[in-house]
């Protein structure tokens, strides 16, 4: 369907079928709307919440009462409104050319800790803005994040009558601090973001990556220079410890050189590949460093460009820690693992371009 059809039919599917006990209207409050593999929040993404919202307001306002969503809110075991908004292709998996989105939504009661409805529709990707929101767009990194994946799989592979996964119920006042700081960075209130992501750091659940790139853009941005060197470090840490995580590097289009760039938000690559290579020395791992490259272009060229920007990444973290020689070796893999697929070579997927760096047998 078009996009905001596919967005409404999947709302009003979630919202007229829900299993709820009669009674006065219920609180619903939106976690935002997310990409299904990255964890990413959107231009799309933020319109999917907003026009959610009008829906309920316009449609449901006898059933339903829309309120913040944020740690007070949330205690008080309100129903949640999770999604995921996910390229697909032809076959609708999320590999090669991504030709439609695969929109999820699902309804959640804190109360009893299970689903009550959940919603499905595809859209098409005419008129769609996948650019990613600020907080997102300036993250460095990208790793697993335990909140991000029990987010996902609260909606995806799910039904009514089941269970919240466990990784998101558990971590949800925490998720809702940190979508404040995400939207205080997005609007460039960068003293109100870090004293929000240094809050979500002094709980038992704020370990997470999004709190780590959190800090580190929020330090980065106000002249913390040290203070965003070790939160960097930290999300490096946290991707290492789940094997995998992926950092993205600019380079020149069609080159091996890193793209020269200047601002507040320029990418400072020497204390990336310094941080990098202090965490692999540290944990004595042997490290693939693997090159990705977007789908444009013949896949041959793609890999032969993929292993050099790997090549290149491994060579400056030996400059830096000559005892990773023996722990270090590149790969290039092209388009094969892309994690969006649009083919669009802008910010919105910026990771397809992405050098990864996985654990691996020494």
């Amino acid at each position: 369907m078009p996009f905001d059809d596919a967005v409404l039919s999947a709302a009003n599917n979630l919202l007229g079928k829900a299993q709820l006990p009669p009674g006065p209207k219920f609180t619903v409050v939106i976690d935002p709307l997310i990409d299904g593999v990255t964890g990413q929040q959107s231009k799309a993404t933020q319109a999917m919440g907003a026009r959610i919202v009008s829906l309920i307001r316009e449609r449901y306002p006898q059933q339903y009462e829309v309120q913040p969503f944020n740690s007070a809110n949330v205690q008080k075991s309100p129903l949640v409104l999770v999604g995921t908004f996910t390229g697909v292709n032809k076959e609708r998996k999320t590999e090669g050319q991504r030709e439609a989105y695969r929109i999820c939504l699902a309804l959640a009661d804190l109360k009893t800790g299970k689903l009550v409805s959940k919603g499905l529709a595809f859209a098409k990707p005419d008129g769609v803005d996948p650019t990613p929101l600020p907080a997102f767009r300036d993250n460095p990194a990208w790793a697993e994040d335990g909140p991000t994946t029990g987010y996902i799989r609260t909606c995806q592979g799910t039904r009514p009558g089941d269970p919240i996964h466990p990784m998101y119920l558990d971590r949800i006042v925490a998720a809702s601090i940190i979508s404040e700081a995400i939207d205080a960075y997005g609007s460039g209130k960068y003293k109100d973001a870090l004293n929000l992501y240094e809050t979500v750091l002094r709980m038992p659940e704020g370990k997470q990556a999004r709190t780590f790139s959190g800090l580190y853009l929020t330090n980065w941005r106000l002249g913390r220079r040290d203070a965003a060197a070790k939160a960097f470090g930290q999300l490096v840490d946290q991707g290492l410890d789940s094997k995998r995580v992926g950092v993205k590097f600019v380079f020149r289009p069609g080159s091996a050189s890193l793209a020269a760039e200047s601002g507040p938000a320029a990418p400072p690559y020497k204390m990336w590949v310094s941080e990098l290579s202090s965490q692999a020395m540290r944990r004595q791992s042997c490290l693939e460093v693997v090159g990705h490259s977007s789908p444009t272009g013949p896949e041959p060229i793609n890999e032969r460009l993929s292993m050099l920007r790997a090549e290149y990444v491994r060579a400056q973290m030996e400059i830096i820690q000559p005892a990773l020689q023996k722990r270090l070796v590149a790969n290039g893999v092209g388009s094969r693992e892309t994690m969006i697929g649009n083919g669009r070579d802008d910010a919105s997927d910026a990771l397809d371009r992405r050098v990864e760096f996985k654990v691996i047998g020494c």
